[in-house]
């Protein structure tokens, strides 16, 4: 895969620009960010976008908000084909876009004008029939609900280095005891610090976490019995539970219908992060 930056994209006078990329399995893109806003779309394929703040976990056709100046890492889970649009300072001020990292839903219409984006020109014209797709682009964004798949980081070091860690091999059997005698605390001081710092308990951090990396591993096309097990749920039926009340849906409809048509080709676009 041809990997060049394209860095004038970032500079183009139009509020918004497009590009995409397909990523082979395991794929990073190391620590970056933007001048502008970024809405970075899984079309296909899972992938963990890690900040200071938390990481992100954006499973088929849902779409990562980054806004301009965040620092991020991209984690390809699979191979994983991508849409980008960027968009300016002033635009997305303009229609009160978010100013926090944000997974959005994707609705059919969105998909498809960020697969029509990508093939317009940079300059594309305004007033014709390219600026209306890319005006109604930055409408349609506007309009799409959040969804809560992110574990939020917290900014004490030890703190943050064992979350990392866990990141890694997230399990509920993790005790918060243990926890909280490798950072060198109190489990009073070690829950009161942590809730402080992400705005959860460490047991609904910890279930998040193992919620999000089952994304990855359903999306694989692992069962949904062995993942439960593996991630310390005593049953299957316990996780889809638990999957449905924080997500919104038992895992069998989540990824449900999630893969979109192929995707027209994305290799005569320039990489851009």
């Amino acid at each position: 895969m041809r990997q060049t930056r394209i860095t004038g994209y970032e500079d183009t006078p139009r509020d918004v620009v497009a590009t995409g990329n397909d990523y082979p399995s395991h794929f990073v893109l190391p620590a970056h960010h933007h001048k502008r806003n970024q809405l970075l779309y899984a079309a296909t394929g899972v992938f963990k976008a890690i900040t200071s703040e938390g990481t992100w976990v954006v499973p088929p056709r849902r779409a990562l908000w980054i806004p301009s100046g965040v620092t991020h890492e991209v984690h390809m889970d699979g191979a994983v084909s991508t849409r980008s649009a960027y968009v300016s300072p002033e635009a997305a001020q303009a229609r009160q876009l978010w100013q926090r990292c944000e997974v959005i839903t994707v609705s059919p219409l969105l998909h498809e004008l960020l697969q029509v984006a990508v093939d317009l020109p940079a300059l594309y014209d305004t007033t014709g029939r390219d600026g209306r797709v890319m005006n109604l682009l930055l409408d349609e964004i506007c309009t799409m609900p959040t969804m809560a798949l992110n574990t939020p980081l917290p900014a004490d070091k030890r703190l943050y280095a064992l979350c990392r860690a866990m990141l890694d091999a997230p399990s509920l059997d993790v005790d918060i005891d243990a926890m909280a005698l490798k950072a060198g605390m109190s489990r009073r001081n070690f829950t009161r610090l942590f809730r402080e710092q992400t705005g959860m308990s460490f047991a609904a951090w910890r279930q998040q976490a193992c919620l999000l990396a089952a994304l990855t591993r359903l999306a694989r096309g692992e069962s949904i019995t062995q993942v439960a097990f593996d991630l310390g749920y005593g049953s299957a039926s316990a996780f889809s539970a638990a999957f449905r009340r924080v997500l919104g849906a038992p895992p069998s409809r989540f990824l449900e219908g999630d893969q979109p048509a192929p995707a027209s080709s994305p290799d005569t676009q320039p990489l851009i992060y």
